[in-house]
């Protein structure tokens, strides 16, 4: 089955995309300095590149025998505790390499802007193996952005604000539960 002309557009977009975060992930590898860094980018890399040869796939077949291989999402109880105190920064507008913090931020922000993408894409999707893949790569997307926000949390580099105690209590009182009964109870008909 041939891909709509709506699917091939957003998966050129898509592949672009890709093509922009491998490229920058190799350049990261290169000049990470953080080896908890340099070993979480390592890891991630080799999913990116699953996901484009998949992508390359749909595009010249509109079908990929593979599955996306979704990294499991590593929580933490609870939220990292905030920093004792956030390092300033600012845009550096000369510059030979980045730094640690420059690196894990835009591969922060990549990661980000790509599950949007994959996450729109798939609500235009009516292929259904493709919509199944672009709804991986959101995982993947968010499951690593997850974890490169855990490491700028723990080290100072991402604000960690916890909601103050009246805008949780304002939640509290505003919103309650609806009794979870069978609608058709609610009116009548069975």
């Amino acid at each position: 089955m041939p891909l709509g002309s709506h699917e091939a557009h957003e998966l050129n977009e898509l592949l672009l995309s890709c093509t922009n975060s491998i490229q920058c992930m190799a350049l990261f590898l290169n000049q990470a300095r953080d080896p908890e860094l340099k070993n979480m980018i390592a890891r991630h890399y080799a999913v990116h590149v699953q996901d484009y040869n998949m992508k390359v796939e749909f595009a010249n077949s509109a079908y990929s025998p593979d599955t996306l291989n979704v990294p499991n999402l590593q929580m933490n109880a609870g939220m990292p505790a905030p920093a004792p105190g956030y390092t300033p920064m600012q845009p550096q507008v000369q510059l030979q390499q980045l730094d640690d913090r420059s690196i894990a931020t835009s591969y922060l922000l990549t990661l980000k802007r790509a599950g949007r993408e994959y996450a729109w894409s798939a609500f235009e999707c009516s292929t259904p193996q493709l919509r199944s893949f672009l709804e991986d790569a959101f995982r993947m997307c968010s499951h690593q952005s997850f974890e490169v926000w855990d490491y700028m949390a723990r080290k100072g580099q991402y604000p960690v604000v916890m909601a103050s105690s009246q805008a949780v209590n304002a939640m509290q009182q505003i919103y309650q539960p609806v009794p979870e009964h069978n609608p058709a109870h609610l009116y009548g008909t069975m």
